[in-house]
């Protein structure tokens, strides 16, 4: 009997995976013995759309090496043809920083040199003659050094991981700086300036931020999360910071912990002689509050602390959210106030310095000038490109929550408005900036929009959400135009999230409130429900296949990405880190996930980030959790991501 040759083997070249090697004339004999013949061959990525069928001949019996060859061939010629996925998301961090120079006092203020995107976190050299700072502007975030006078500016590292967070050595012949270069957390590494070589001073569990060498240059002292577990703060799903203060040499040795662990100190600086170190605390609790960009007020403290004793000493100063400690050459203290109260630079003796959303200021080796850099906008584009650690993938800054139509040539997103918490849909462009408000309702918010498959719906949330989901919501649908509102589910729940089924005539949404809490499924045709699920669940996807729905469940204190089955059957667990998973998306062949995770965990001190998740980074993985890649390597928050459509390819389920 013959057996026609259907050769689906495991092979892949990068990522890209042979879907089918097919033979016209080719075949087996009862014996196994390889018979020539012709053939077809094709490849694809994960979740694009498959290459040309290819032909090819084999004119020799068991061919193997031959046949072997061909196709790396062609697979090489699939990925040079490939065009990049297309992920939207939303950051929640600065869009635009850039560096200024001035007078201790503030005055004669000037940019130090032309912005390009975000540069940020100067240091200044020992010398004088060098600022150290990082920057975006090529990709990752790089460290870059230029002159006081904005000239010479040059490149320092090159790698596709974050580095950031720089400070001198005394002598400013070397950097030590944070880096994700290791194993993706944040870890100290020294560069050597002359040779640009760089070696891992720190490695192991948590982040490791805000270095400082000290002036004789025995020590570095740092601030780490290394012993924390990420707490949540009270009420909420953040993650609380338990930051505290380290002592290392630069050889690695003598790591120890100054500070008791429990609350919050960070960012030391040094005093001249190098015995003690002076630093900014707050409660575990207040690492949450004090993160996000706008701050109305509160109270931080200042302390100094013997490195010989660890004792601790309170340091006088005014009032406000106070951080960035330093010691200037006079003795003299100074820090930066966040809240909107008097937000700006001041001293111990009350003065004020540079005023505004001043961050991370250097001061030169006589303390006459500054070095800072200021946010310049926080506001998103509708459609703004932005670098991804994966070349097969293209990621683009969008507002919040986007979701595109079947063709992917528009996509709905939600709009803040400003000062309120209320969110507005927009219809945007795909590829430009041209957007036009969809739907709003007073004192209510639009969520989670999603498409119906057919294009002619679009279903969302209205209501009030998160903390003040008690308000209630429901699920709406309107048409494309805005028109034809019409509100989808009742009761006395919170009902929200929805997404449609592939046929339209059901979608499963999230409910919360006193009806039960979980899943649920609506059938379009009758409006009966259907319980999917009674666990505390959020975020469900249903797949563009129709065979599974996704969604993020609250599961041990951690939030995971699950997987079930329309009917309720084949529950299963995809993600197992510490922390939270989710704002998932799926390819547009149900073969792929995207979606936001903290196990990289915090890059920096919470308070310099305004982000209220500032350890979110995007990754995809399968369907069914394995092979995952990290797209996003950043201090921000990156989430609500959504993937550009494109025609399907053959599914391997």
């Amino acid at each position: 009997m013959r057996r026609p040759i259907l050769y689906a083997p495991k092979l892949s070249l990068l990522s890209h995976v042979i879907l089918s090697v097919a033979t016209g004339n080719g075949w087996y004999d009862e014996a196994g013995t390889r018979k020539p013949g012709t053939g077809m061959v094709q490849f694809a990525a994960p979740g694009r759309t498959p290459g040309p069928i290819l032909n090819y001949t084999d004119s020799k019996p068991q061919g193997g090496q031959e046949m072997r060859c061909c196709l790396y061939l062609l697979a090489i010629g699939s990925l040079v043809c490939a065009e990049p996925h297309r992920i939207l998301f939303n950051r929640i961090g600065p869009y635009e920083a850039g560096l200024f120079i001035s007078n201790a006092d503030g005055s004669q203020e000037r940019p130090l040199h032309k912005s390009a995107g975000l540069d940020y976190n100067p240091a200044w050299s020992p010398d004088g003659q060098w600022i150290v700072f990082t920057s975006e502007r090529g990709g990752s975030a790089d460290l870059y050094r230029v002159r006081p006078d904005g000239t010479d500016l040059t490149l320092l590292t090159d790698s596709p991981a974050y580095d950031d967070q720089a400070a001198f050595s005394p002598d400013g012949n070397q950097i030590v700086f944070v880096t994700t270069r290791a194993a993706g957390n944040a870890d100290l590494w020294i560069l050597d300036i002359r040779t640009r070589k760089a070696k891992p001073l720190t490695s192991g569990p948590g982040g490791d931020f805000r270095p400082a060498w000290s002036p004789d240059g025995k020590w570095i002292a740092f601030s780490s999360d290394r012993e924390s577990t990420l707490p949540m703060a009270k009420g909420r799903w953040e993650h609380l910071q338990l930051v505290d203060i380290y002592l290392i040499h630069p050889d690695g040795s003598g790591l120890h912990r100054l500070t008791e662990h429990g609350n919050f100190c960070g960012s030391p600086k040094w005093s001249t002689d190098s015995t003690r170190v002076v630093a900014y605390c707050m409660s575990a609790q207040e690492t949450w509050t004090y993160r996000l960009s706008r701050v109305a007020s509160g109270e931080t403290r200042l302390v100094s602390i013997d490195i010989a004793t660890a004792r601790i000493a309170e340091v006088s100063a005014g009032p406000g959210v106070k951080m960035s400690p330093a010691i200037l050459p006079s003795g003299e203290i100074a820090y930066v106030r966040k809240d909107t109260g008097a937000p700006g630079i001041f001293y111990g003796t009350g003065r004020p310095g540079p005023a505004g959303a001043v961050r991370s200021p250097s001061w030169s080796p006589d303390g006459t000038r500054i070095v800072y850099h200021k946010i310049i906008s926080e506001e998103a584009r509708d459609w703004q490109k932005t670098w991804s650690r994966d070349p097969e993938y293209d990621l683009i800054f969008t507002r919040w929550l986007p979701a595109f139509n079947p063709t992917g040539e528009r996509f709905v997103a939600t709009r803040a408005a400003v000062g309120s918490g209320n969110g507005s849909l927009v219809l945007v462009e795909t590829g430009t900036n041209a957007s036009h408000p969809l739907f709003e309702q007073e004192g209510k918010s639009v969520m989670a929009a999603q498409w119906a498959p057919k294009g002619d719906a679009i279903l969302f949330g209205l209501g009030a959400f998160f903390t003040d989901r008690d308000r209630g919501a429901q699920v709406a649908m309107i048409k494309p135009d805005g028109s034809g509102f019409r509100q989808v589910t009742s009761g006395a729940n919170n009902n929200a999230f929805p997404s449609m089924s592939p046929d339209g005539k059901r979608f499963v949404y999230r409910t919360t409130g006193p009806e039960g809490g979980g899943l649920r499924i609506m059938n379009l045709e009758d409006n009966s429900v259907a319980t999917l699920t009674t666990e505390y669940d959020n975020f469900p996807l249903w797949s563009p296949r129709g065979d599974l729905i996704i969604f993020t469940r609250k599961f041990e204190g951690d939030f995971e990405i699950f997987s079930i089955r329309p009917d309720g059957k084949d529950l299963r667990r995809l993600t197992y880190s510490p922390g939270n998973e989710g704002h998932c998306a799926w390819s547009p062949d149900g073969e792929w996930i995207v979606f936001s995770s903290t196990r990289m965990g915090f890059k920096d001190e919470a308070p310099y980030t305004n982000s209220p998740q500032p350890y979110g980074e995007l990754f995809v993985m399968r369907y069914d959790g394995t092979r995952v890649r990290q797209l996003t390597d950043n201090q921000w928050e990156d989430a609500t991501p959504a993937w550009q459509p494109a025609p399907r390819m053959r599914s391997s389920r």
